[in-house]
């Protein structure tokens, strides 16, 4: 009787009407609310744009110089910390070094171990395409300082600096045999033969090459060890002292700064004299890409052959000034 009479004094909308549990979103019989009233998600209309995916991410030219502000010293990056026993007491009682160090290491954890190698899969890591002419020397930035032993030295530490300084160099940068294959399609003579007929005709002078092996892991740092006389057959003598292991010292912001953002994929740039970078490229060359690097170095060995010429005129200048100079003070001392 109860339930009979309750619900006939129940209007009759509400027994057609439905009513969801906010919860568990099912259908009740006693009036909680109205479905009509539940904020339902608002539909994207097909007008709106998507938001940029992985998917989408397409390789863009090169648009600003890569490098460092300040001119590299030989002894930066080393990865030795040579702070005293009372410096590093004092950084470790210092608040503000802990906190420094706390998002370093927040960073190093947040970064997933395997999104280098996922990154491989969108244009083979390909991250930008070579600009097409050279970075201007006011604008350009420089090269950083890597210390690391050679092929030829294996016992003795070597500043990138020191050999990159006083010629233009073509640069490798690569961290295993995958990034190795990638520079290869930019250097290697089957693939441009005319910039290895431009380092034969301009090697012995201003123009040398330059390889970068960059391994931070300490087993495959041994294999190389191991198979240092076989890099060694694949290179000239006067190559060996070009060829650098790098085993620590380029952290993040340093590999950030050339735009290494993948350390799997394999790097190549130009480097002047005064160790700015002038070009680069990344991954496998595309088309175009070997063409303008070839033109390129011509364009940047004509420039210094032009500073060249202007020095040397200079310095006629000024030795023919300061005979005349001279000339004339004889004759003032005769005359007198």
């Amino acid at each position: 009787m109860l339930n009979s009479r309750w619900i006939s004094i129940r209007p009759h909308n509400l027994l057609l009407s439905q009513w969801l549990c906010p919860a568990c979103q099912s259908r009740l019989q006693w009036p909680y609310r109205r479905a009509s009233t539940l904020s339902q998600p608002a539909k994207p209309s097909p007008s709106e744009p998507k938001e940029p995916s992985e998917e989408d991410f397409h390789p863009k030219p090169l648009s600003r110089p890569l490098g460092q502000d300040k001119p590299p010293k030989p002894g930066e990056n080393s990865g030795i910390d040579h702070r005293t026993w009372r410096q590093r007491r004092e950084d470790f009682f210092n608040y503000d070094k802990h906190l420094e160090r706390r998002k370093e290491l927040t960073r190093r954890v947040a970064k997933p171990y395997f999104r280098e190698w996922t990154n491989m899969r969108h244009h083979r890591g390909k991250t930008f395409l070579s600009p097409p002419k050279l970075f201007r020397s006011e604008a350009a930035l420089f090269f950083p300082n890597m210390q690391g032993y050679t092929v030829g030295a294996p016992s003795e530490i070597v500043d990138t600096t020191s050999v990159l300084s006083g010629k233009i160099s073509i640069v490798s940068i690569s961290s295993g045999t995958w990034a190795e294959w990638q520079t290869q399609t930019f250097l290697s003579e089957a693939q441009n033969p005319e910039l290895a007929r431009e380092v034969e005709r301009l090697g012995k002078g201003e123009l040398q090459r330059v390889w970068i092996n960059i391994e931070e892991d300490w087993m495959k740092a041994g294999l190389i060890r191991l198979f240092l006389r076989g890099i060694r057959k694949r290179l000239k003598p006067e190559e060996w002292g070009r060829y650098l292991v790098v085993r620590r010292g380029v952290d993040d912001d340093v590999k950030m700064s050339i735009g290494m953002a993948n350390g799997k994929v394999g790097y190549v740039y130009l480097v002047d004299k005064a160790c700015r970078i002038r070009w680069a490229g990344s991954g496998d060359a595309v088309e175009g890409e070997r063409e303008g690097m070839v033109a390129c170095v011509r364009r940047l060995m004509e420039k210094v052959k032009m500073d060249d010429t202007k020095k040397t005129e200079g310095r006629r200048m000024e030795k023919a000034l300061k005979e005349l100079k001279h000339g004339g003070e004889k004759k003032v001392g005769a005359v007198n």
